[in-house]
């Protein structure tokens, strides 16, 4: 089992408490000025990839020197670098693909970087995009067993897909037995687990799956 973490260069004051992960993730990967996050972390980073128009040519020379491989690209490309990133991750064979710094700044790249979860899922990896009031995954159909966590402590259950058919949730505040929900639906929002853990269930769809606190 490989796990990856990958840093984009969304706004600083979005990013988790990376050192939080580091049992969880096997190797780094800084894309563009995320090399420079991961370092303010003090995260030794395995891979730096992107065309660095974002940082300067001393931060530059710091990230070949900390990072044990840099590939610097021409700004002219048809991949972002958080794309360039996944490509070598990808390649790493990874089971698990945890994103951070890829929220928080422009919408477009931020809504984008929320549909990677559904390339990573067709390619039977699991993706995770965390920041620092939320952790996003989506999920297939069948029976999940989800765990509370102290930092993140309210459940959201959006649909990615127009229908998601069948959902039950047990162990929640507010439990549901086969319910179909769709887009615009508010119905699973804001949910909480009674005890440390709990189940949820559905049938067909794909369902966006949010753990979340306040600001």
């Amino acid at each position: 089992m490989t796990s990856v973490g990958i840093v984009g260069s969304g706004p600083a004051g979005q990013l988790p408490d990376l050192l939080l992960y580091t049992d969880e993730i096997d190797y780094w990967i800084g894309a563009d000025s995320g090399a420079l996050l991961l370092m303010d972390h003090q995260i030794s980073g395995d891979y730096a990839v992107g065309d660095f128009d974002s940082v300067t040519e001393k931060e530059k020379k710091q990230i070949r020197l900390l990072f044990t491989h840099m590939e610097e690209y021409p700004r002219e490309k048809d991949e972002t670098d958080l794309e360039l990133a996944l490509q070598q991750a990808y390649a790493m064979e990874s089971d698990t693909i945890y994103l951070f710094g890829v929220t928080g700044g422009r919408l477009d790249h931020e809504i984008i970087n929320i549909q990677l979860l559904y390339r990573m899922m067709r390619e039977g990896i699991r993706g995770v995009l965390v920041d620092a009031y939320n952790q996003l995954e989506l999920t297939a159909p069948g029976t999940h067993t989800i765990t509370r966590e102290e930092r993140f402590p309210y459940i959201s259950f959006i649909p990615f897909t127009p229908h998601v058919k069948g959902l039950s949730l047990t162990g929640f505040q507010y439990p549901l037995v086969n319910k179909d929900i769709t887009w615009g639906s508010t119905l699973c929002i804001s949910n909480k687990l009674l005890s440390n853990n709990g189940t949820f269930s559905y049938e067909e769809g794909i369902l966006l799956l949010i753990k979340s606190r306040d600001i």
